[in-house]
């Protein structure tokens, strides 16, 4: 496995806040076509894990270094002069979407494009006919296009989270960070929007890594999982190989039935 063909490649990567590591000697390597899933307890070192990898989170001084399709963009504790370029690689879809939501549907989704095109076209809204016609065609791929017109604050959960995934086709990323994309959505919506990242990673050949706090989901859409606990990794494998007793020592004992249900 080399780093050149890795959508990110963490190395002995930690990061404290105060007196808590939320990260402590993590190394993960994730190539370009798997879909991963982060999962773990609350305050495990998910999010903290995925944000390093775009440079959104500083990681501590030392010997950790974190690589983004080849590119360091975070070593030593200070994020490098390549995380902007490698960042444009990353679709990033978060928990509460991230859509400006006085614009419309559509305006959200040409964000996608700011960055091929100098920044004060984008303000006034001068968007390449190529463009326009690339995130109407994304809004259909993920079946929100009806609803383009109307300001994003007034739609749904999953109706904007859809549209959090048609921004990043539009930008053309070659790989999408997920932080909790299901979180906030009622279980159809929820489920429409994993079999949309798992269509992105079979169609597309994107690279997807999914934080999750649903070990069900975690288990159904993606082949591999990485969990931690404490801001260690203590599984990196197959999601077939998340049995009942392996889930109980990521998670404690109280959640047993949860995941019996979960398997089930």
């Amino acid at each position: 496995m080399t780093t050149a063909t890795a959508v990110a490649s963490v190395k002995d990567v930690s990061k404290t806040f105060g007196a808590r590591k939320a990260l402590n000697g993590v190394s993960v390597e994730v190539k370009a076509g798997e879909m991963v899933a982060l999962i773990g307890p609350s305050g495990s070192g998910k999010s903290t894990l995925l944000r390093s990898i775009t440079g959104l989170q500083s990681i501590d001084p030392g010997e950790g270094t974190v690589s983004v399709f080849g590119e360091v963009v975070q070593k030593n504790g200070r994020v490098t002069g390549r995380a902007r370029a490698a960042r444009q690689k990353l679709g990033m879809i978060f928990q509460q979407f991230n859509l400006v939501g006085r614009l419309s549907l559509f305006a959200n989704v040409m964000l996608g494009a700011l960055g091929r095109i100098p920044g004060w076209k984008g303000v006034m809204g001068l968007w390449p006919a190529a463009d326009k016609d690339k995130a109407m065609a994304a809004l259909h791929r993920v079946g929100v296009s009806d609803y383009a017109a109307q300001r994003a604050n007034t739609l749904s959960g999953g109706q904007q989270q859809r549209g959090a995934i048609a921004r990043a086709i539009v930008q053309g990323a070659q790989a999408i960070l997920a932080d909790e994309p299901v979180a906030s959505l009622d279980p159809v919506s929820a489920r429409k929007v994993m079999e949309l990242l798992v269509e992105l990673n079979k169609r597309d050949g994107l690279g997807v890594i999914v934080t999750l706090h649903q070990v069900d989901y975690a288990i159904r859409y993606c082949e591999r999982v990485v969990a931690l606990q404490a801001g260690k990794v203590v599984y990196d494998g197959p999601s077939t190989g998340l049995d009942t007793k392996r889930l109980i020592e990521i998670y404690g004992p109280e959640f047993e039935d949860a995941f019996w249900e979960a398997k089930a």
